[in-house]
């Protein structure tokens, strides 16, 4: 029973530096999501930038999975091209190794009592603050990660006493087979991490595990190996059902990573006699003869792997991205479904804005092309082409129907989660717009049907009469290029005057055409049959033309 509460005691410790972390990572993210949006989108203009964009990051927000999650959502959403996001995976190696400094300088050099309680008493003012929340989110996970770090060090028994004997025994046992062992250990590594979901808190338990004596520094070494292959499994689980491009990008962090592993095996005896002997140079003490000196020499390593290892590979991105082109072809059943929002793990939710942008942009795009079958339809003649029109229209339809749910689920979802005043009112509006979209669907649909209802009932029209529905089909178009490529822009870029202005011309217009409608139906200029499906064109084509106006309308609210 003792045996189970102590094993239930180091979980708990651990889960307690993994919510930490989580919670300190996402309050960074909500303080700087749009800086990080403008940084990653515009600073990966070249390699060097995009590594250093890269390390900053993931210093910043102290998770490099959370970084390449982001950075595979943004290649999703085209963001990013492919080679600047392999150079940011880079950065984010290097910038993960900040993690291990802290927890070995300040976590095992000062008493962690030191930094939490103050921590908590700065943070405790600012969470009762609107605007200063997210920072004092940020102290307290700060403050949660040493706590679980102190009860992680608290929690491990004491190897030395003889009833741990055959613990030592068992690591020791592993150790005996020379190289291989190194790779078992690499492997031990690799599949801790994977399960944990984070190299950060991985590196917590090596480090406490090292200062305890359990593992020795060459093993140490081999784990945190491992922990580099381990944590490319985050980004490759983000990436399942992305698109082809976010696929090949975590693909490149797992190619990265196994090839940064495969050379420093090779070198790994002279790398571990080099960071001994820079040990005993700056500190006075061998990591391979002292247990207390293991934590600042592994995160030496790690560092030191991490950085030249970048410093390699940076030069060989073009070679990288044509390996991950080639591991993951192209597939073109993308265009028939939603190209942009992930369905597997989600980057922090500011920043799970940016995709569904893109994907609303798609939608507007796709429902473009959509109307433009309605004036087609309305002069075909040809019966097997008219059909093909249809069918082309009802499958139209079913596919807005399908974009709005998956999106507005996605963004549901994401508004569940804390966010900014600025993100709220973006993701209200963005849930109107593509309730409006589909309702253009719809709307579309309908006209086409109106259009199949006159053709089957020989109902015709005057030339007059055709004419007119033909401006009025113009005045439409307007409105619906002037919503799509507000649509295609920043939305806080977007004025609404020329939206207004075609809105007023079309409502103006189908006034006209109501009011010379009711008079030739007084007059008996044509049947009111004819009357009726020609009124319902109109009436349908404003109709349209509102859910149009009303998309900008809400994109200008985001403004507010």
């Amino acid at each position: 029973m003792g045996a189970v509460l102590k094993a239930l005691e180091l979980i708990g410790a651990l889960g307690l530096f993994l919510y930490g972390m989580k919670v300190m990572s996402d309050a960074l993210q909500k303080l700087a999501g749009d800086k990080m949006r403008g940084i990653l989108s515009k600073m990966t203009s070249n390699r060097l930038s995009g590594v250093i964009t890269g390390v900053g990051i993931t210093t910043l927000i102290q998770s490099s999975s959370a970084t390449t999650v982001m950075v595979v959502s943004f290649v999703n959403a085209g963001l990013l091209k492919l080679s600047g996001a392999i150079a940011v995976i880079m950065g984010a190696n290097i910038g993960t190794t900040v993690t291990a400094w802290i927890i070995s300088l300040l976590g095992f050099e000062f008493s962690t009592s030191l930094i939490v309680f103050p921590l908590i008493a700065v943070a405790t003012p600012l969470l009762f603050m609107k605007k200063r929340k997210s920072l004092g989110e940020f102290f307290v996970g700060f403050a949660l990660l040493f706590m679980g770090l102190e009860a992680l060090k608290n929690g491990v028994p004491d190897f030395t006493q003889p009833e741990y004997a055959g613990v030592l025994n068992f690591i020791g046992s592993l150790s005996d087979y020379g190289y291989l062992s190194i790779l078992l250990f690499v492997l031990i590594g690799t599949i801790l991490t994977v399960i944990v979901q984070s190299s950060s808190a991985m590196m917590a338990v090596t480090l406490v595990m090292c200062s305890q004596g359990l593992i020795d520094f060459e093993v140490a070494a081999a784990l945190v190996l491992g922990e580099n292959i381990g944590t490319t499994i985050t980004a490759n689980m983000a990436a399942l059902m992305a698109n082809a491009t976010a696929k090949r990008a975590a693909r490149a962090h797992l190619v990265f990573n196994l090839i940064g592993v495969c050379w420093i095996l090779i070198l790994f005896k002279p790398f571990l006699f080099f960071i001994s002997k820079f040990m005993l140079a700056t500190k006075g003490i061998d990591p391979m003869q002292s247990a207390a000196a293991i934590p600042i020499a592994l995160s030496c390593f790690h560092s030191f792997f991490n950085l030249l290892n970048t410093s390699i590979l940076v030069w060989f991105i073009p070679s990288i991205e044509k390996l991950v082109n080639k591991m993951v072809p192209a597939n073109d059943e993308e265009e028939f479904r939603l190209k942009f929002i992930p369905t597997g793990l989600m980057s922090a939710s500011e920043l799970s804005i940016e995709p569904a942008k893109k994907e609303i942009e798609a939608f507007s795009k796709r429902v473009v092309r959509m109307y433009e079958f309605i004036p087609d339809l309305f002069v075909e003649k040809d019966d097997k082409k008219f059909d093909y029109l249809m069918q082309r229209t009802k499958k139209y339809e079913e596919i807005t129907d399908r974009m709005e749910v998956e999106i507005a689920n996605y963004l549901t979802k994401v508004s569940e989660n804390e966010l900014s005043l600025g993100a709220s009112q973006e993701i209200s509006s963005m849930l109107r717009i593509v309730d409006n979209l589909e309702s253009i669907g719809d709307s579309c649909y309908q006209l086409s049907i109106a259009i199949e209802s006159k053709k089957k009932q020989n109902i015709w029209f005057t030339q007059d009469m055709r004419d007119k529905l033909q401006k009025m089909f113009s005045l439409v178009r307007e409105a619906v290029l002037e919503m799509n490529d507000n649509l295609s822009e920043n939305y806080h870029s977007v004025k609404g005057e020329r939206a207004a202005e075609i809105e007023t011309k079309i409502n103006n217009y189908r006034d006209e055409l109501r009011t010379e409608h009711t008079e030739a139906v007084k007059n008996n200029i044509y049947s009111y049959q004819t009357g009726i499906c020609y009124s319902n064109l109109y009436a349908q084509c404003e109709k349209l033309a509102d859910f149009a106006i009303n998309i900008t309308e809400a994109i200008v609210k985001t403004q507010q």
